[in-house]
């Protein structure tokens, strides 16, 4: 039998930002929290995005309850190991909570880096960077949709699972940002140049894509989570990283098959590298990925389509970073993630981006970023200078 300590602090009971579930009288967190007390008398921790509204678009004060228990949970030798998941069947989680550092530019004002903007992107990072140095085996199940920000948490778990209806994208391109939370690091290892072609045109992609390209470990039946929960309690943990990881493998492998589509991606990888060269500037490649857009097929088609209507910033921020960071640490590209982040903030088409998609919903944004041939290097070399005074904030991570 599971059985099921909460450990949401009780203090957690408030911010509207975050969209908190209301049951009567009761307000729930935005992120819950529980453990498993397993068969070995070790303990899971279990942690639940809880904010359905916003399709669970992480706030700050989601990063942080998340920080602070996961480093609980590190610390603690009882617990062998830690499940990350989404309270909602709609989404695990759609991103960043991009409206609210709308806000946060426009009260801050034109050319100004706003300071929740900048303790955002500085936390997310970090927790990010967390989950990639976890010390315990940590799953993520990545059911629904799983976008921008929650890619991010899902790249760095140890076992990464996808349903037949997960739904995964970075359109970072269409908000006039780019692929961040380490998309600098993991896309630029996927499979030929299908990685910057994701970040380029924000294709979407289904279960077989993720396992295809490295994002994801294992696909399982949305309605066997319950049963993966019952076997982590019945399971007998060692408390040691590598065996532990081993066994939850096991686990996974004894689920029920899944009934996936077939990938999107995969059939179209060479045709990929034809469209980018591995030294293509942006004004090179953008013809033939417009021309996408006319293409009979709607996968191919919906891509280019996106592309043209992206944000030019964003593409060559995309290039940019992918190609500067390659043979960087992971530290390094939060870093350098860090200061395009806030350069983007300062900079007008994140801005109007967010107001086009999801404020005024004109889905028109004017893009005022310079031209795809002229400016670009120097337009680029100011969004990614520094704007901190003293030491980098995330200069501690290693």
């Amino acid at each position: 039998m599971t059985v099921i300590q909460n450990t949401t602090p009780q203090s957690i009971r408030e911010t509207g930002r975050d969209s908190p579930v209301s049951s009567g009288d009761h307000i729930d967190p935005p992120v819950l929290f529980r453990t498993v007390v397993t068969a070995s008398g070790h303990r899971f921790g279990h942690a639940s995005l809880n904010a359905p509204a916003s399709l669970n678009a992480l706030t700050l004060t989601m990063v942080d309850l998340l920080q602070s228990q996961l480093s609980a949970w590190a610390d603690d030798p009882q617990v062998a190991g830690v499940v990350l998941d989404g309270s909602s069947e709609k989404a695990f989680c759609a991103g960043g909570d991009v409206v609210g550092l709308y806000r946060a530019m426009r009260a801050a004002g034109p050319g100004k880096v706003p300071r929740d903007a900048a303790e955002f992107f500085e936390r997310e990072y970090r927790l990010d960077h967390t989950l990639h140095r976890f010390p315990k085996p940590l799953l993520v199940w990545g059911h629904g949709i799983v976008m921008g920000g929650g890619i991010g948490l899902m790249a760095g778990a140890s076992h990464r699972v996808v349903t037949p209806r997960s739904r995964l994208a970075m359109p970072e391109i269409t908000l006039g940002l780019y692929p961040d939370v380490g998309g600098s690091w993991f896309l630029s290892r996927l499979p030929g140049r299908t990685g910057l072609f994701l970040a380029l045109t924000g294709a979407p992609l289904n279960a077989a894509d993720a396992l295809w390209a490295g994002l994801a470990d294992r696909a399982a039946r949305a309605e066997d989570h319950g049963a993966l929960l019952e076997a982590i309690a019945h399971a007998r943990w060692d408390g040691e990283r590598s065996a532990d990881a081993e066994r939850l493998d096991d686990l996974l492998r004894a689920l029920p098959s899944a009934d996936l589509a077939p990938s999107q991606l995969a059939p179209h990888r060479d045709r990929i590298d034809a469209l980018i060269g591995p030294h293509d500037t942006l004004a090179t490649m953008a013809p033939r990925l417009r021309s996408l857009a006319c293409e009979g097929d709607a996968w191919l088609s919906t891509a280019g389509s996106t592309f043209q209507k992206g944000s030019p910033t964003s593409a060559a921020l995309a290039i940019a970073l992918q190609r500067r960071l390659r043979q960087a640490s992971l530290a390094e590209v939060f870093r350098m993630e860090y200061q395009a982040s806030v350069g983007c903030c300062v900079f007008p088409d994140f801005a109007e981006g967010v107001r086009a998609l999801l404020i005024d919903k004109d889905k028109t944004p004017r893009w005022q970023g310079a031209a795809q041939d002229e400016g670009g290097d120097a337009q680029l070399d100011a969004l990614l200078a520094p704007r901190f005074a003293g030491a980098h904030p995330l200069a501690d991570l290693r």
